[in-house]
């Protein structure tokens, strides 16, 4: 959002590790939750939950407007942003799963979210590959779980079948993460720090015999080898994953 306006210099971003407790500075500011992101704005309020900080953004940076301001336009862009929530717990639910006989029915039903997207997406933007003319508000929505979503690529040999049902929507995806201001994370980072999920570990979690979290600062992911692809009948150690 900030890239697309040209603002990306106006904010300060403090990345927090999930792995330690939160220091004292940030649970006073947040009134003890530990949910990230959050916002301080410029005279001292904390808002919460990424979508409420993106529309802020949206308002506080108006020139270069990201969401559409044609009514019905907007409308048609917050239909299809309804659909990330769904989305994005769909994809969660999948690479946290353990049970390998469950793995084909968490594939279908992530499918049926693609699915979803195909359709709205051929019923309000047939063209593409964008909903609109170009990357704007739903685009910057739903690009960093498409992003994400790598670690479903990796852990679990997750792509799109090559079917009609699919092909506006992988039109889409594909538009999306190759966009310019779409380029702060790489898969390689994607796939090595969510290695834990793919466990089942969340959050910072630490799963049994391990020391550290895959989400750890120290050592850079750079540095560290490519875990195993094998999240069922494999897990790594420590040494294994370069912490």
């Amino acid at each position: 959002m900030l890239t697309l306006k040209g603002r990306r210099g106006d904010v300060e971003f403090r990345v927090v590790d999930i792995t330690r407790p939160r220091p004292d500075w940030l649970l006073q500011k947040t009134r003890g939750t530990t949910a990230l992101p959050i916002l301080e704005t410029a005279d001292g309020h904390i808002l919460k939950e990424s979508l409420v900080i993106l529309q802020y953004l949206e308002d506080v940076f108006p020139e270069r407007p990201v969401a559409q301001r044609d009514p019905y336009r907007r409308a048609v862009e917050n239909m299809l942003t309804w659909l990330e929530r769904e989305f994005c717990t769909q994809g969660y639910i999948w690479v946290m799963n353990q049970d390998l006989a469950g793995r084909d029915a968490l594939r279908v039903g992530m499918l049926k979210q693609y699915a979803r997207l195909n359709e709205l997406l051929l019923e309000h933007a047939s063209s593409g590959p964008f909903l609109f003319e170009q990357f704007g508000w739903a685009e910057a929505v739903f690009t960093p779980f498409f992003m994400r979503f790598w670690f479903l690529d990796y852990y679990e040999d997750f792509e799109l079948p090559n079917e009609e049902k699919y092909a506006r929507v992988r039109q889409w995806v594909d538009a999306c993460v190759t966009h310019p201001a779409a380029q702060q994370v790489t898969k390689e980072e994607v796939v090595k720090l969510y290695y834990d999920y793919a466990k089942g570990a969340g959050n910072g979690a630490l799963l049994p015999g391990r020391r550290q979290s895959s989400f750890t600062f120290e050592p850079d992911w750079r540095a560290r080898p490519w875990p195993p692809k094998d999240k069922y009948g494999h897990s790594a150690t420590d040494e294994e994953l370069g912490l």
